[in-house]
């Protein structure tokens, strides 16, 4: 029996105004080729690099976050080899001494998978071949925007653990708003190490390259773990070796073989001294992290009672999981000042938070997606949505209404009791009125009736549609159900 050995390396293009070394703009996605290069970041002879400090402690926060410890004293290396997107002809980064060390990550289920290093570096320049491959330009916009990489112990057991380890990074990364993370423009790079191990011994390790989404990493490690297999039970080696993942194929395929860290012939840079950081200095920059995902997500669990799936959903969307925030406050708010004072049970606070999360996640999150734009777009406000929810609740409107009153407080930040009362809307509630339009339309559709009493369900769906048509769907849906049950039982 094969057991697979995972490690990933992952490389963040970090969100600063200026790149690595030079006050070029970071913009690496800018269209126009070679318009934010210098002499520095091109290297031409003569320049002298001069780190950026806000990259810095951006990764050292990203460290902190992840429970590495913070290098007091740290240092940059040149790492050569020789590339046309590498204008300099060797890359600084970090050898022995990187910025953050010994973290770790906690999945959900509670694994801990530790990180090695995390370290900054400068990325390279974009290689554009021609159609017919006859050339190839290069634009060097990319080269020196501050790159981010973080290396994992070789703790991960599957390739679900893999992708979960990813998603919790990238949601981390947001959170602390150090790098926009878009995997689609390669601000977020995966690479994973793959190995079988058999009767505890280790087998030869497999980097797999150019995964850009939590999907295609699943797919490369699963597709790897099988050809490494495969390859075993023939009684084949497994070479140490670099693949890349097609997406197009669905499969690995060679690329080169695997260097080892004296290939680069790492050296200390010599242009930059070596950083030492105070304590005041971390402790600055840990004060700056705020509530982190994982953290929120067991804190919603705990609050707010909602399911997993939805929690999921509103810790990965920061302004929709924000917004869920507000308007729980001003339900928890309004029924602690309305209701019951200081003792609100805690089956009618999940109800009311479920009930909230429920419009947000469907309807809400529904029309954003249907507009691509965020909620910061619209008009809606907080205590307008929290009381729609309220009305709800108490049966002043029904769902079918709450969804068009919802949609006009989007658009143009009304509040729903001023739509309710402008359009007339409000939920009839009152049994006598109801049980009159019942009569009513019982009176007018004896053969749906007729139906219903041989047995038809059907005939009741459409008499509750008549029912609702006559009262414009300002009918109580609940109370119109059981009052004309009531009434086809004693109906002769």
């Amino acid at each position: 029996m094969y057991k697979p050995t995972i490690g990933l390396e992952i490389h963040v293009e970090l969100n600063t105004k200026s790149k690595m070394f030079c006050s070029c703009k970071n913009e690496p996605d800018c269209q126009e080729p070679n318009l934010n290069i210098c002499p520095i970041c091109t290297g031409q002879p003569g320049t002298l690099p001069v780190p950026n400090l806000e990259a810095i402690k951006k990764v050292i926060k990203v460290g902190l976050a992840l429970n590495c410890e913070i290098a007091k004293k740290s240092q940059l290396h040149r790492k050569n080899y020789f590339y046309p997107d590498l204008p300099k002809g060797y890359q600084i980064s970090q050898y022995d001494l990187p910025l953050c060390s010994n973290g770790f990550l906690e999945l959900r289920n509670g694994k801990k998978i530790r990180i090695r290093r995390i370290h900054i570096e400068e990325d390279a320049g974009k290689l554009l071949r021609s159609q017919d491959g006859q050339y190839t330009l290069i634009d060097y916009n990319r080269a020196g925007v501050p790159l981010m990489e973080l290396v994992t112990e070789p703790d991960i057991g599957s390739s679900e653990e893999a992708k979960e380890f990813a998603k919790q990074l990238y949601l981390i990364l947001k959170y602390l708003d150090v790098s926009d993370a878009d995997m689609e423009k390669g601000h977020m790079r995966l690479e994973a190490n793959v190995s079988l191990s058999k009767n505890g011994e280790l087998g030869t390790k497999v980097e797999v390259k150019n995964i850009n989404s939590f999907k295609f990493l699943k797919d490369a490690i699963d597709y790897e773990i099988e050809r490494q297999k495969s390859l075993l039970e023939a009684g084949e080696k497994i070479v140490q070796e670099t693949r890349g993942w097609n997406e197009n194929k669905k499969q690995t395929v060679p690329q080169r073989t695997k260097e080892e860290a004296h290939d680069y012939r790492y050296f200390p840079e010599p242009d930059i001294p070596p950083f030492e950081f105070s304590d005041d200095f971390i402790k600055e920059v840990k004060q700056e992290i705020g509530e982190l995902p994982l953290n929120k997500f067991k804190r919603f669990k705990k609050e707010y009672g909602l399911k997993d799936e939805d929690i999921e959903v509103l810790v990965g969307n920061v302004d929709l999981g924000n917004f869920f925030e507000q308007c729980s406050s001003e339900i928890f708010n309004w029924a602690k000042e309305k209701e019951l004072q200081n003792n609100i049970p805690p089956d009618k606070q999940k109800q009311l938070f479920q009930l909230c999360c429920n419009y947000i996640l469907s309807d809400l999150q529904g029309f954003l997606r249907e507009k691509g734009i965020s909620i910061k777009d619209t008009k809606l406000r907080a205590e307008d949505f929290a009381e729609l929810i309220l009305l709800i609740e108490k049966g002043k409107i029904s769902s079918k209404l709450a969804k068009s009153i919802l949609l006009e407080m989007i658009q143009t930040g009304t509040d729903p009791h001023h739509i309710i009362e402008e359009k007339g809307l409000e939920q009839i509630s009152d049994e006598n009125k109801l049980k009159e339009v019942i009569s009513k339309v019982i009176s007018a559709n004896s053969k749906a009736v007729e139906d219903y009493k041989a047995g038809k369900q059907n005939a009741f769906q459409f008499l509750i549609g008549q029912i609702m048509k006559e009262t414009k769907g300002k009918a109580d849906p609940q109370k119109i159900r059981e009052l004309l049950e009531k009434e086809l039982r004693d109906y002769k």
